[in-house]
């Protein structure tokens, strides 16, 4: 047996074990190819609702008609749907025929009255923030609190561009003025009407079949 192995060709052996490392990088990358080849197009689009606003207030209003203009243009509604404002959004946005995915803290897949089309019980309390940041191929920011700080500066981390709102008061309304840092990581486009929403999401290239263009980066960039 020995005998046998001393005279395999080592070149052999070496490419015996190279071809499971190259066809495991090739499936690595087939699952997004195959998929536009059989679609004809790429994804629809999502974007997250973040933030918090009191119920009546001008932001609360604008959270609802953000919902109801997500649904009109084919977009994915991506919420925790916890506060009034994202709740409101996800209703709206429901409404009007539109599609909306809620990632909530618990473990619990039997929350009733919620308002989504798809629940993902992520179980992970707070962590949860990491996913609605990563979640979104832009994420839409509405006054909000802690919270929405924590999932803003993980969209920022991860090059996530950010729809905050203005001229309502709110964390959001001073979100493009100071960003989270000087890094310049993600584009961020201010709205102050539905309007002006739509302009932002259309010059995000979220109309149409393209990702938004963010700041570049490398794959092997680490982030801090």
């Amino acid at each position: 047996m020995h005998a046998a192995l001393a005279s395999a060709d080592p070149s052999s052996a070496a490419q015996a074990i190279e071809v499971p490392q190259s066809m495991s990088h090739e499936r690595r990358h087939l699952p997004s190819e195959s998929s536009a080849a059989v679609t004809g197009r790429s994804r629809p689009r999502q974007v997250c609702v973040l933030g918090s606003a009191d119920p009546g207030s001008a932001a609360y209003e604008l959270a609802g008609a953000a919902g109801q203009l997500l649904a009109r243009l084919g977009i994915t509604l991506v919420s925790g749907c916890g506060s009034p404002a994202t709740r409101l959004a996800a209703e709206r946005a429901l409404a009007a025929g539109g599609l909306v995915v809620s990632i909530v803290t618990s473990d619990d897949i039997d929350l009733h009255d919620w308002p989504c089309s798809v629940l993902i019980p992520c179980g992970m309390g707070d962590a949860r923030n990491l996913l609605m940041a990563l979640a979104g191929d832009a994420c839409i920011v509405i006054g909000g609190r802690a919270g929405t700080k924590s999932e803003v500066c993980l969209a920022w981390l991860h090059h996530r561009p950010l729809l905050p709102l203005t001229g309502c008061g709110g964390w959001s309304d001073q979100l493009e003025r100071n960003p989270p840092d000087e890094r310049q990581n993600s584009v961020i486009r201010s709205w102050s009407s539905i309007e002006d929403l739509e302009q932002a999401l259309a010059g995000l290239g979220l109309l149409g079949a393209q990702s938004p263009n963010s700041v570049p980066r490398s794959h092997d960039e680490s982030i801090p």
